[in-house]
């Protein structure tokens, strides 16, 4: 039997529970109408996880059962990578280790894919603390300032896919987070479905200021790939252009006071300062052209837009009626 959805499980966060949700998503996918196979990449050492997965997997389940152990902790977008590459559905469902929407709601998940290319399950109505929900209105604030994306539940990891948009999108650092924003750039259409928000997801979260930080990077990241990943010049040049304009400026008031008024320049820390201004202005230019000359090169092999669908593809003229 042919496998028509590929579900990919990555233990890499929160695993205290992952084989009770392993569970929960066997049964789930068990009674879907589609063929399905489940994989399990565990990220790093997780004593006795592996073996308390195989005692939950029966020999009778209709669902397909894969594990993959990698042999040190890689980070999640690593994980997800080395599923997508073993995954034969033409639908990826990717799941988190832990409970975060009730599983009886991925049906719903799947079908929003016959209109869409990414549906993204929105957790609805929240259940968890105050706290949690602040943290999650800045964050989408930010993406909405920066990356002018809309999206009401990035966090949450349940999310489908049609195969051929995980071709399209590479999948590295902490960038599995911003997959939707990715994929809407490219042009494929993404979804929200409302699926129940589990109780055990109710829990307070804090984490440490060093995961904040780099959720802040991780935003300026799609801030840059999203508008200005074909057109560096733009972002290195805006900025570049500002910070030599503020040091030429700078730098022509203390030359006019210098020769019209006698003012020395010696002990002046602000002809420092402008000439500082002028050679990041000129630096930031620099790579913002260094930067076009890179993009220009691979031009011919980058590709920024994705066909939704042609017509009449039979009826194209053919080139060789043309020739002489």
């Amino acid at each position: 039997m042919s496998i028509e959805i590929s579900a990919i499980m990555t233990v890499s966060e929160r695993p205290a529970n992952a084989a009770t949700v392993f569970g929960q998503y066997l049964e789930a996918l068990a009674h879907l109408e589609q063929s399905a196979e489940i994989i399990v990449v565990l990220d790093g050492e997780y004593p006795g996880l592996k073996e308390e997965m195989q005692k939950t997997y029966t020999s009778d389940c209709s669902v397909g059962f894969h594990l993959i152990e990698l042999g040190k902790w890689f980070g999640e977008a690593a994980a997800l990578k080395a599923a997508f590459d073993i995954a034969v559905g033409d639908t990826v469902l990717t799941l988190p280790p832990y409970q975060q929407v009730d599983p009886n709601g991925l049906p719903d998940l799947l079908s929003a894919l016959e209109d869409a290319d990414v549906s993204i399950a929105v957790r609805s109505p929240r259940v968890d603390g105050s706290w949690n929900r602040a943290q999650a209105r800045a964050f989408y604030w930010a993406i909405r300032v920066f990356a002018k994306a809309n999206y009401e539940d990035l966090g949450c990891g349940v999310r489908a896919f049609k195969r051929h948009v995980l071709e399209e999108i590479p999948v590295y650092g902490d960038l599995h987070r911003f997959l939707p924003v990715l994929a809407s750039q490219k042009g494929f259409r993404v979804s929200e479905v409302r699926l129940k928000q589990s109780k055990a997801d109710a829990g307070t979260r804090v984490y440490r200021p060093g995961v904040y930080l780099r959720r802040l990077l991780d935003i300026l990241t799609v801030f840059f790939l999203v508008r200005f990943t074909k057109k560096p010049l733009r972002f290195f040049g805006l900025i570049g252009v500002g910070t030599a304009a503020i040091g030429g400026i700078a730098f022509a008031w203390l030359l006019a006071e210098r020769l019209f008024f006698g003012v020395g320049l010696a002990d002046r820390p602000a002809l420092l300062v402008s000439a500082l201004f002028l050679a990041i202005g000129v630096q930031l230019v620099a790579v913002g052209l260094i930067g076009e000359l890179i993009i220009f090169t691979h031009a011919l092999s980058n590709k920024e837009f994705s066909i939704a669908e042609v017509v009449n593809r039979d009826k194209l003229p053919d080139d060789s009626s043309t020739e002489g």
